[in-house]
């Protein structure tokens, strides 16, 4: 009698380099059946972007496909919420005759609960088989000499590059046809809001993922470091979003980038390869302290004193930051490409968090929560990373009294204005010298524009912003 495994997705849609899907195909002989469970309800609780949902659709399709090339057939399930997961994984197995459930894992608090539930549904029933796939290293796996998570990221990448080269990070092939008979199953849509992409900077499917892989080492790798910062440039990778589905997984991309610069971690750390390399690092970081620190997927600042700031909150604001409409045109550049493409920049990323947070003294939480409902890479632990090291209140974030000059980073990064004018074309007749602060030039020429004033005073809101952090860090010191 022929083994059944079921292979059960989800944040790793892909057939190559799938460490679950490769131990339930190990067995030539076994039947192997896929499963992907929808939660819409859960997707709302997490603030899942209407474009992320789209994104995944587009890929269950590619994946569904793929699989039945090999004589995999996937199903497809919706359910409300995690909480009716096991229930129904629980009679999916039964009724398949099911030896063996095979997942890679997630680290957020509310999927680890979800296994859990799950794990403990099937006892007795099937054999529960998880692997960690989504991360280079496992969690737990870079510690200091007190077994604990570093806070710092510089010793971070210190120890984990160490334990890195002692890894195998090999990429796992996909896996061989089956000798068994695949029907095609339909993917439904989901039960949740759509909203459309850009196929052509976002195309759907591991090949095109790998393509974009394969250009962005072979082409644009060697300039990173000197582009990366440039939004009017096509310097970063854009493959986030692969990455935060797994279409595409860290050991490709880090194999990739081996194969045509095969010492880049060890090269100059400035060089385009290390530096492309180190945000990969960033990105482990943030998910090792999600595991350790389990009150950061619970809307909790990581250091303590910093919720006795007294934040401004005002509403006007936080609309006219979320509509680019701030009267800073490199921040509202940035805002307007979000909301058009979801996706941004990661230096403007940087620029309008900390715009949001220090300049009009908003909540960094009401940010990360626009973010996650407008990004195609929505990833709670790199968002809430950035979010809160743009904050002070996160590990190893930025100091507090470190705020950015709106209008400098637009003169630094956007010299002429080449982005600020695609995203703001009531700008496009100001002059390059005059585009970071167009009321002044409007002024001047007695000429109307079609744009706000600032809405703030940069000068004014930074001494007002430190203020409130000191008053909220002595605050906190106080009642110790």
């Amino acid at each position: 009698m022929n083994v059944t495994n079921v292979v059960w997705f989800r944040n790793d849609l892909r057939t190559i380099d799938n460490k679950a899907l490769h131990e339930a195909c190990k067995n030539p002989n076994s039947r192997v059946i896929c499963l992907y469970i929808a939660t819409p309800e859960q997707w709302k609780q997490h603030n899942i972007s209407p474009r992320q949902a789209t994104f995944i659709h587009q890929n269950l399709y590619y994946l569904a496909h793929n699989l039945t090339k090999k004589n995999i057939p996937l199903f497809y399930h919706q359910c409300t919420n995690f909480a009716a997961i096991a229930q129904w994984i629980l009679l999916f197995c039964i009724k398949h005759k099911a030896i063996n459930l095979f997942y890679n894992k997630q680290y957020a608090l509310n999927e680890r609960r979800r296994d859990d539930m799950v794990t403990q549904s099937l006892i007795g029933v099937c054999k529960v088989q998880s692997f960690d796939d989504a991360l280079l290293l496992p969690p737990g796996s870079v510690l200091n000499n007190h077994g604990e998570m570093y806070k710092v990221f510089s010793l971070f990448r210190k120890v984990f590059l160490q334990t890195l080269n002692h890894t195998d990070t090999c990429s796992l092939p996909s896996p061989k046809k089956r000798n068994q008979i695949s029907n095609v199953i339909r993917i439904q849509p989901f039960d949740y809001p759509r909203q459309q992409l850009d196929c052509k900077l976002f195309p759907a499917g591991e090949s095109a993922a790998l393509e974009k892989l394969h250009i962005f080492c072979c082409e644009r790798v060697a300039l990173y470091a000197k582009q990366r910062d440039i939004p009017s440039i096509n310097g970063t990778s854009i493959l986030s979003p692969y990455l935060t589905i797994g279409v595409l997984s860290p050991r490709q991309c880090l194999n990739e980038l081996l194969n045509k610069y095969p010492k880049a971690l060890n090269l100059n750390k400035d060089s385009g390869a290390f530096i492309w390399f180190n945000e990969l690092i960033w990105r482990e970081f943030y998910y090792h302290l999600l595991m350790a620190y389990p009150k950061i997927c619970c809307n909790q600042s990581f250091i303590d004193w910093t919720d006795n700031i007294c934040w401004h909150n005002q509403k006007e604001h936080l609309i006219a930051w979320q509509e680019g409409k701030t009267g800073y045109p490199i921040i509202d550049a940035a805002m307007r490409q979000l909301n058009y493409i979801g996706w941004m920049h990661n230096r403007l990323r940087m620029i309008t968090a900390s715009f949001l947070v220090k300049d009009l003294l908003i909540n960094w939480r009401l940010g990360e929560h626009y973010f996650m409902s407008k990004l195609l890479d929505g990833d709670l632990a790199a968002n809430n990373g950035g979010w809160q090291w743009a904050a002070s209140s996160g590990t190893d974030a930025v100091p507090y009294f470190r705020i950015f000059n709106p209008i400098t980073q637009g003169k630094r990064f956007d010299k002429n204005g080449t982005f600020i004018r695609r995203w703001l074309p009531e700008l496009a007749n100001v002059p390059d010298k005059n585009i970071h602060q167009p009321y002044q030039w409007a002024i001047k020429e007695n000429t109307v524009l079609n744009y706000p004033y600032p809405i703030i005073d940069h000068t004014i809101a930074r001494r007002q912003t430190i203020q409130v952090f000191k008053q909220a860090k002595i605050n906190i010191t106080f009642k110790k």
